[in-house]
């Protein structure tokens, strides 16, 4: 895909927005004025918008680029393209003929703004960037742009690793992907482990082994840091993975049946045994994820169902011949949009951020295909195909993706009914005047004061709502070791502390937005803990954020639990009432988000080795330190005289080892 324009450094002071053409229509003469037809029907409102409108047409370019819509109070209503930005503008002066869409959108503007850029394919490409940073309420917005994970071979070391990968694709080595979720790349791992024997080690964990670990001992490793298999073996595994994850699966299993076939007929049982399981493991991976096409190596399959105003975008990802999962994306559109309207603005906001296969097939005919088959395929080096198929394998697979989408769609749409009700009964049983649209949770873990966490989690009328949970390092060295309240204390007040900086401009501005304000906070815990949470948002001068707390019942059983509100006594609720057991989920979700990072932040601690943080002390000098004394903490207690005595070692790493750690005594 071409890089994007830079913003220019000055742009008129009026700009804004696109629409598609079947829309609006087009006027003939760019250069000649629009006329401003006086009808008596059209409110107020729309006309003083077509004024503002007509007023800035007269600073549209004459050619490609990207508009703005704004708002009186800044906010950015509208982000468009088109291939002649005057002639689309233009499209707005009228008076009648608009859907209501448009017409609201016309009577919120109250400015302009342009940008000229050199080609079509650069204006879609500047669009779904805009649309992206600034979120403009009459777009369709991509509401989940989370990076997908990839399978990562590395290449910047003897014996290449095999792992997960997510982010940038900042190390060496080749990338394979994307997968939908990381349950499907965690399942993928564990086949090829077993079918290649490739090491998942990080590189500290491989310099350190003196004899095999668990993983060669199940089968998962070949056991490179110790030996059991040369560096030029290693590297003809790497191949055959590299080979099979590139779509040349059959070929490295009729490589793998001949080696078995040749060891059996030579008596080698152990390693035909071996190559059969690999084998297996193989057919593993080919046989467990769905549909795999025959005749489609590369391909990202996109469909759209739409349902009550709803839309839903089901994607599937195929490489190599296989399918690597799909993931769901319920895109923010005005209702009044077509499915391929609604298509069209999405694939150009996922595409900004995620690379595309050669082979893109879509459900419905969206109109900008050409311009997005050209921006990829500038982008991906090869030509790429945007097509809408009507028959054989390649339409099997879009009407597949186009019946999970409308399956997706009514569940989603029956778990919001039975979500909304549920918010309407917590906002009366903890008398909020509203259903609250915004819960946030709070809860704190720690071992022994060790490594404490606060934690937040989110949920609204779509369930819980993981992009915006948070965690929350506990790291006043005031706090005493294991005080919950101080604990409880700092993470509310680090929340609410940053929520007052920033603007909740989109909250107020786009009724359907998520709002970035609770309606409600639940502390999972019982009076002093409420307390805490009650004393902090008064103290901040939070204003509409109601606070509740539960605490566990007696015995710590489920529907005992009592509840803590302002100005009521504490109360209970009849074991079988639906909202307690909302609340229920509500306080396990935090409770199991706060554990599962608490520990994960544990572990990492854990496995620290405190020559790690000694700069100058590379993965071989570690290793030749930990065989002289067995640990690192008999690497801290030994002598300078010692240090120097290892062999690899020389007195200036020995003395900034020994200094180091008498600096920690």
């Amino acid at each position: 895909m071409t890089s994007l324009p830079d913003l220019p450094e000055s742009v008129h002071e009026d700009d804004v927005a696109s629409e598609t053409s079947d829309e609006v229509g087009y006027v003939d003469a760019p250069d000649a004025e629009p006329e401003l037809n006086a009808q008596e029907g059209a409110p107020e409102s729309v006309k003083r918008g077509v004024a503002v409108i007509r007023a800035h047409w007269k600073n549209a370019p004459n050619g490609p680029g990207v508009y703005r819509m704004i708002a009186e109070n800044g906010e950015v209503l509208y982000v468009g393209k088109a291939k002649n930005v005057k002639k689309r503008v233009a499209s707005y002066t009228r008076l009648a003929g608009h859907v209501n869409r448009i017409a609201r959108m016309i009577s919120a503007t109250a400015s302009m703004m342009f940008i000229s850029v050199e080609t079509e394919t650069e204006a879609l490409l500047l669009e779904a960037n805009l649309i992206k940073q600034m979120k403009p309420r009459f777009n369709v917005l991509m509401r989940d742009d989370k990076s997908f994970p990839y399978i990562l071979i590395a290449q910047d070391h003897d014996a290449p690793q095999i792992t997960k990968h997510r982010g940038a694709r900042s190390r060496k080595g080749d990338y394979f992907g994307p997968f939908a979720n990381a349950g499907a790349v965690t399942r993928a791992l564990n086949a090829l482990q077993r079918a290649f024997l490739l090491r998942s080690c990080a590189d500290s964990f491989y310099e350190n082994r003196t004899r095999p670990c668990l993983l060669h001992q199940i089968k998962r490793c070949s056991g490179p840091c110790t030996g059991e298999i040369s560096l030029e073996d290693y590297r003809e595994l790497v191949r055959e993975a590299h080979d099979f994850l590139t779509g040349k699966s059959r070929s490295v299993r009729e490589q793998l049946a001949q080696e078995m076939t040749e060891a059996a007929e030579r008596l080698e049982f152990e390693r035909a045994a071996r190559l059969r399981d690999r084998i297996s493991a193989l057919s593993t991976i080919q046989g467990t994820q769905g549909i795999n096409p025959r005749g489609v190596e590369e391909a990202d399959v996109f469909a759209i169902a739409k349902e009550a105003g709803r839309f839903c975008i089901e994607a599937f990802f195929f490489r190599a011949y296989q399918n690597w999962g799909n993931r769901a994306y319920f895109p923010r559109a005005d209702q009044s949009l077509s499915e391929d309207e609604v298509l069209d603005s999405f694939l150009a906001q996922f595409y900004g951020e995620h690379p595309s296969a050669s082979l893109v097939l879509l459900s419905h005919v969206i109109e900008n295909r050409e311009l997005l088959a050209h921006a990829l395929g500038e982008r991906l080096g090869r030509r790429v195909e945007l097509l809408t198929p009507q028959r054989g394998e390649k339409r099997e697979l879009v009407d597949h993706a186009a019946t999970n989408a409308r399956q997706t769609l009514v569940r989603k749409l029956t778990e919001d009914a039975s979500q909304e009700k549920l918010l309407v009964a917590l906002g009366q049983l903890f008398g909020l005047a509203a259903p609250p649209r915004r819960v946030e949770v709070y809860d704190n873990s720690h071992t022994g004061g060790s490594q404490a966490i606060g934690t937040m989690v989110v949920a609204g009328a779509g369930g819980f709502m993981k992009a915006h949970y948070r965690t929350f390092n506990i790291k006043n060295s005031e706090t005493t070791p294991g005080d919950d309240y101080a604990m409880m204390r700092e993470a509310l007040t680090r929340r609410f502390a940053r929520l007052a900086k920033e603007s909740d401009k989109e909250s107020e501005n786009a009724p359907d937005a998520f709002p970035s304000k609770p309606d409600l906070i639940l502390i999972d815990g019982g009076r002093g803990q409420f307390e805490a949470a009650r004393d902090v948002i008064r103290d901040l001068g939070v204003a509409n954020v109601a606070v509740a707390s539960v605490a566990k019942g007696a015995d710590r059983n489920a529907g005992r639990e009592t509840f803590f509100v302002e100005g009521r006594e504490p109360f209970r609720l009849p074991p079988h009432d639906p909202a307690l057991y909302f609340i229920q989920r509500l306080r396990d979700e935090a409770h199991r988000f706060a554990i599962g990072t608490h520990r994960a932040r544990r572990r990492k601690e854990f496995a620290k080795n405190p020559l790690d943080e000694i700069a100058g002390v590379g993965p071989a000098r570690k290793r030749a330190l930990l065989l002289a004394f067995g640990s690192a903490k008999a690497v801290a207690g030994a002598s300078l005289c010692d240090l120097e005595k290892v062999q690899g070692v020389n007195k200036a790493t020995a003395r900034l080892v020994f200094d180091h750690f008498q600096r920690g005594e």
